[in-house]
């Protein structure tokens, strides 16, 4: 290494000891073309006295004939290792370097700044915890900024790190700082970023980039380096439902069965109760099995293979999940999609879509709409070009096992590759709430030019006629909860009171306003769109509806509640132990579901998202349906619905 200190010293077996159990730390640098990316990396490596000897050598000899900084040695060179990189003074691919300090190992992605290479910056951008953003303190907040800024919150990154370089060139000016890091701050508070940290530097001259800079003592906070070594980044990891795409079938003899794969998110021990999804049968794993033995547990990312104590069915491509927070099974699911082909992306074309051990075929349905990266504006848009970013709607010949990819990276992410050339077009993200958020109908426009008429009775003169105010009441909850039977409860309440109220039981609904629907997730989708409509109907009639449908998802609630009207929407949750539910179920559903018979059954092998605020929750197995419907009742009083 060049410099006079040995970091190895004479006890190498306790060197390579103690550098194996770093934690590594992924972060890219990016910004606008000639900000100082590639300047910058190789300061950090040259003043930690990380750079070998004839790379040093070679770096001096090159910056006589390609270099841009003069008679100074160009440490741009270290990273711009293409030809055509170094004769343009600009970088083009993804530079990967890797160096380690005392205290972590790093791994530097250097992406591309110009517009043309987004995909570029995307893939560098797609591992990585922390972005540097670099902006050039003569030119401040640029366009490039805002998208590279936007790019790395749409790949996950949680801490941005903006490095207003070239602060020489302004006289260290802090005034000139200052102006910078608000023009940025107006802009990055429409992303909802975690960690912003700002630091002005000098990659040329080596100012606040390992060491603190003598030009800038109004600056007391921490070099970049520090920054880096110290920036917590394992709670981002924190999503703690254990996920496991299985990648092979381990069968080298007929006395060993085990299921390998990299742990996606989580901790499995042996011991812990699992589902295999998408068939949602349980099990309990016996053994974490590796190469060097057993282990007590394995977490994200390690590479292990597990036995379980049942002989069931589990393939490639299957998922081993924990039981506390089950993941989505869907055939449709929204996600932003990146488009890499020079060849444009058009709805209804077919694609494999590759996710985590499985390929399917599969299709965008729909383009909802296409994102500026430059403006974050939304647009409609007829296809996706390279380079170009859209809102879709992807529909699969086959179900998938997901989760969000702002949740969980390692089970939201997925690749799309031509099916005749087999080359990757495209990446994408799964957006939360999987396959039943919205569906295609929701936000559909009808086929015609319609006007909606208006009633000759006011809503007022409804209101005083009835004596109530019309409201939609959602109960929601898993199977054999007692929605239905609390809402019948309350029905029978009103009208002894002499009030209106009707009830939309989920399978009534089913029976006839939706026999036509099955239970894909946009069936399901569209079942509850239907119901939302009835019940605003319903409501526009003066009535109070009751639903009772499990909905398992926050989203659709949500979309339900706007489309009924915020004003005169209630959400009551009924809860009760799974065993509780299990022993009510008179047809057998939850066997079924167990057995996998039923596919995404929420509560078994689906997730059911537990309501954020709803406005009453009541456990049913403490609870009795007549005290139930009695508590509903005084909210309808007590909200002002009862006249």
């Amino acid at each position: 290494m060049a410099g006079d200190t040995d970091p190895i010293g004479d006890d190498v077996l306790a060197y390579l000891a103690r550098h194996e159990r770093k934690e590594i730390l992924r972060f890219l640098t990016c910004g606008s073309v000639d900000d100082g990316k590639s300047t910058l990396i190789g300061r950090l490596l040259h003043d930690s006295r990380l750079i070998y000897e004839d790379q040093l050598a070679a770096i001096k000899r090159d910056s006589k004939a390609s270099g841009s900084a003069g008679d100074e040695m160009d440490l741009a060179l270290l990273v711009d290792g293409l030809q055509a990189e170094r004769e343009q003074g600009i970088t083009i691919d993804v530079a990967y370097r890797y160096f380690s300090t005392d205290r972590r190992k790093f791994i530097i992605a250097d992406t591309p700044g110009h517009e043309q290479y987004t995909r570029n910056m995307v893939t560098g951008a797609s591992t990585c915890d922390v972005a540097v953003i670099l902006i050039d303190a003569a030119h401040g907040v640029l366009t490039q900024t805002k998208r590279h800024t936007f790019l790395a919150r749409l790949v996950g990154i949680r801490h941005l790190i903006v490095a207003v370089n070239k602060m020489d060139t302004v006289g260290y000016d802090e005034a000139v700082f200052d102006a910078i890091c608000g023009d940025y701050d107006a802009f990055v508070s429409r992303l909802a970023v975690d960690d912003l940290t700002f630091v002005p530097i000098s990659a040329k001259h080596g100012d606040n980039v390992v060491e603190q800079s003598v030009n800038m003592p109004w600056y007391q906070g921490a070099s970049l380096m520090h920054l880096l070594e110290h920036v917590h980044v394992a709670a981002d990891r924190g999503f703690r439902s254990f996920r496991m795409p299985v990648q092979r079938v381990n069968r080298p003899d007929a006395s060993f069965r085990g299921y390998s794969g990299t742990v996606a998110s989580g901790v499995v021990r042996p011991g812990d109760r699992v589902r295999v999804l998408p068939s949602g049968l349980a099990t309990t794993v016996e053994r974490v099995v590796t190469m060097d033995g057993d282990l007590d547990e394995a977490f994200a990312p390690m590479a292990v293979t597990l036995t379980l104590a049942d002989e069931i069915d589990v393939g490639r491509g299957d998922v081993l999940s924990g039981t506390d927070r089950l993941a989505h099974i869907s055939d449709t699911f929204d996600a932003t999609l990146v488009w890499l082909a020079e060849e444009a992306m058009v709805p209804g074309r077919q694609y494999i879509v590759k996710h985590g051990a499985r390929q399917v075929f599969g299709r965008v349905q729909t383009l909802r709409h296409r994102i500026d990266v430059n403006t974050l504006e939304q647009g409609p848009a007829p296809e996706l070009a390279l380079n170009e970013i859209g809102q879709v709607r992807f529909v699969l010949a086959e179900p998938i096992v997901h989760d969000a990819y702002e949740d969980n990276p390692g089970m939201g992410a997925f690749i799309v590759i031509d099916r005749i050339s087999n080359v990757t077009v495209g990446a994408g993200m799964i957006a939360a709430g999987g396959g039943v958020v919205g569906g295609p109908h929701w936000d559909e426009a009808p086929h015609g030019a319609f006007v909606a008429s208006a009633s000759a009775v006011t809503a007022d003169e409804r209101a005083l006629r009835l004596g109530q105010s019309p409201v939609t009441v959602l109960f929601t909850g898993l199977s054999k909860s007692g929605k239905t039977a609390v809402a019948r409860a309350l029905e029978r309440k009103l009208f002894d009171l002499g009030r209106l109220a009707t009830v939309l039981d989920g399978q009534n609904f089913r029976l006839g306003m939706s026999r036509d629907l099955g239970f894909s997730a946009d069936d399901r989708s569209e079942n509850l769109r239907r119901a939302a409509e009835t019940a605003r109907l319903m409501n526009d009639a003066g009535l109070i509806c009751l639903t009772a449908f499990v909905v398992p998802h926050e989203a659709v609630r949500e979309r339900m509640r706007d489309s009924v009207g915020g004003d005169r929407f209630l959400e009551v949750f009924l809860t009760a132990s799974l065993d509780a539910l299990k022993k009510r179920d008179d047809e057998g559903l939850y066997a079924a579901a167990e057995r996998g018979e039923i596919p995404s059954f929420p509560g078994v092998n689906a997730t059911f998202e537990e309501p954020g605020s709803p406005d009453l929750v009541m456990d049913t197995e403490e609870l009795d349906v007549d005290v139930c419907a009695g508590r509903v009742l005084e909210l309808l009083r007590d909200r002002g619905f009862m006249h």
